[in-house]
């Protein structure tokens, strides 16, 4: 197994992309620390993986909860590898009409709370070999959207910072940015009600993509373990798109 004896934290791991991130590397031998919102939906999960994994519900927009999960990681394994970093939350309205609390919930939850769990994790992450940090971002940081703004803003720092933090901590860590496209999960439906029609913009995002289909979680779980293994010992600072083709069509 991949990641045997190594210790992994997952944010946003208790649905969505966050989930199929998790499962991917319990199945392959992971040591796992969890971090979600939903206490029920994180003791299923830690269940379902068994005693190789501990779930602490919180908050990620609160420093000092993203230094319990590292704590956590060192008192039950003794060591930290990796991050996936994966919480996010929409924030959807215009400007003028997007309240000044969204907006600096939606910057905290999806920008903050990586630079918070950063600056907690990367000292234990220098400890070991061959570190790697993938930090969930959104095709938001190129593309804007209807009524998007806090999301698109806050996504768009998500990459500034992971090639920040890439040129600060290699060649110890590595740090590498993903940007998904529309994939199959709730968000994107909470996402669509930004437009007219819901249910057809989530249709037509899937039509859209060169490969005629929506993303799944495990695609999504697939590239994250790639950027996570050895295998990719030579790769860091760098932003993949992962969104059936989107970014292509320009």
């Amino acid at each position: 197994m991949k990641f045997q004896n190594k210790t992994f934290l997952v944010t946003g791991a208790t649905s969505g992309m966050g989930k199929a991130i998790a499962l991917a590397f319990g199945r392959e031998g992971a040591n796992l620390i969890l971090s979600g919102r939903n206490e029920k939906a994180g003791a299923e999960l830690e269940s379902k993986l068994g005693s190789q994994s501990f779930f602490l519900k919180g908050d990620v927009s609160d420093p000092s909860y993203n230094q319990k999960l590292v704590e956590l990681a060192i008192e039950k394994f003794g060591q930290l590898d990796g991050i996936s970093a994966n919480a996010g939350t929409l924030g959807l309205g215009a400007i003028t009409s997007l309240s000044i609390e969204n907006w600096l919930q939606t910057i905290n939850v999806n920008l903050n709370s990586v630079f918070y769990l950063l600056k907690a994790a990367l000292p234990e992450l220098q400890k070991r070999p061959s570190a790697s940090v993938i930090i969930n971002s959104s095709i938001a940081a190129f593309k804007s959207f209807p009524n998007h703004p806090a999301y698109c803003a806050s996504k768009a720092g998500l990459v500034a910072l992971s090639k920040q933090a890439a040129v600060d901590y290699g060649p110890t860590i590595r740090i590498n940015c993903i940007c998904p496209g529309p994939v199959d999960t709730p968000l994107i439906h909470e996402s669509a009600a930004a437009f007219p029609d819901p249910a057809k913009a989530v249709e037509n995002a899937g039509k859209n993509t060169l490969i005629q289909r929506l993303g799944t979680p495990e695609d999504i779980a697939n590239l994250v373990l790639f950027l996570a293994s050895d295998e990719t010992s030579w790769i860091t600072g760098s932003v993949y798109t992962i969104d059936g083709g989107i970014m292509a069509k320009g």
